[in-house]
């Protein structure tokens, strides 16, 4: 992808949000001590950001349609803008809380419409390519910004995170203004069109595949620290450095994806969902070895995000008459995988199967994602099949 400056914009806005989605996971112990609360309650910080994604998600997009697309992603910039200065003179518990909320208003709109409108902005052949370079922002969140926000919280006081955060939603904010061209709100669109695209089978399938591939990714990341801690008996400089290890795969993955599924959105569904399920497996029997986890780590991230553009670009297709809705579901779709990820490991977990269990039902989910994949197109081809004999 040639240097394409509102490209730039978007991945800059994309950077913001993954670092202010990731880092209260590095900042807990220190808010928790600061504002005299449990680490659980702390945590609860990262659910309710996840919370205000799913709500958020459908709520913007279908009380913005008819808003212009450059102005609608200021707005969006602006609210996690607001919200990252509310969290960093937040008072107290309950008022964190709630400013990370109105931070994650924005998160699944300005990925669904920023999306859309990243693609409009190639050729249509290269429009996988277009949504991974959005979305490499955030994985170069995870390699840099989310490390950074974390020293800086240890050093600095977590509202000096927040206050860095604010900081480049301002600049988001400018970027965009000064990059994008003037877009006007799609014609014709209103909120029962958006829904009954919704209520689609197309629609809901690739929608279901989107939780699936996130949590074959999230069943085994949730827990990857305690995996390295207890199983590889790693140190605390290896853990860290594999959790950048990870974010490098991420942003590999991401420009692999983009660049495969401008071929074949399915080919490179299949391809990156077996090879995940296959890396989980080998990574569930060679915990105990630092040097082929190393590997492994960096593999599986490449793996984990080769699965988004193909994703995105799915829904994006097979809601091609009125994307936006659909588009930004399936943010809020990748952060509900993300907590059945959590939640399946943490299952695995407490009924005493081991940390090697919790990689095997990442490999099976991401299997269940393979097969689902493999189904559809099979339905496809029956169908062309179909409508070919017919018209004989």
């Amino acid at each position: 992808m040639k240097l394409n400056p509102p490209l730039l914009a978007l991945a800059a806005g994309a950077f913001g949000i993954g670092v202010t989605e990731f880092a209260p996971m590095g900042l807990l112990p220190v808010i928790a001590t600061d504002l005299g609360v449990s680490i659980p309650a702390a945590g609860l910080l990262v659910s309710a950001y996840a919370l205000g994604v799913l709500i958020g998600a459908p709520l913007m997009t279908l009380t913005t349609g008819r808003v212009p697309r450059r102005i609608l992603l200021i707005g969006l910039a602006a609210i996690f803008t607001l919200g990252n200065v509310l969290s960093a003179v937040a008072d107290g518990y309950g008022m964190l809380l709630a400013a990370r909320i109105i931070t994650s208003l924005n998160h699944g709109a300005f990925f669904g419409v920023g999306s859309i409108v990243a693609a409009s902005l190639v050729p249509p052949e290269r429009r996988a390519a277009a949504v991974a370079a959005m979305f490499m922002g955030l994985t170069i969140a995870n390699v840099v910004g989310v490390p950074l926000a974390t020293w800086a919280g240890e050093h600095l006081g977590w509202r000096a995170s927040f206050w860095g955060i604010a900081g480049l939603g301002v600049v988001t904010m400018a970027a965009l203004r000064l990059t994008l061209p003037a877009m006007p709100a799609p014609e014709g669109g209103n909120i029962a069109d958006e829904l009954r695209v919704l209520a689609r089978g197309p629609v809901l399938g690739a929608l279901g595949l989107t939780v699936i591939g996130s949590s074959a990714m999230f069943t085994v990341f949730t827990y990857i620290a305690p995996i390295l801690q207890t199983q590889t008996h790693a140190s605390l400089a290896f853990v860290t450095a594999m959790l950048v290890t990870y974010g490098v795969g991420l942003t590999v993955g991401n420009w692999l994806g983009g660049k495969f599924a401008d071929k074949s959105v399915d080919r490179t569904l299949i391809v990156t969902l077996g090879s995940l399920a296959a890396i989980l497996v080998a990574f569930a029997a060679l915990m105990p070895f630092h040097a082929p986890v190393a590997v492994l780590v960096f593999l599986w991230g490449v793996a984990s995000f080769a699965l988004v553009p193909p994703l995105q670009v799915r829904v994006m297709a097979a809601a091609h008459d009125a994307p936006n809705l659909a588009s930004s579901v399936n943010i809020g779709a990748f952060n509900l995988g993300n907590a059945i990820g959590a939640a399946l490991g943490g299952a695995v977990i407490a009924g005493g199967l081991g940390y090697p269990a919790v990689a095997l039902a990442g490999a099976a989910t991401s299997t269940i994602g393979l097969a689902m994949v493999l189904w559809s197109r099979r339905g496809a081809r029956v169908a062309r099949s179909a409508l070919a004999a017919g018209t004989c």
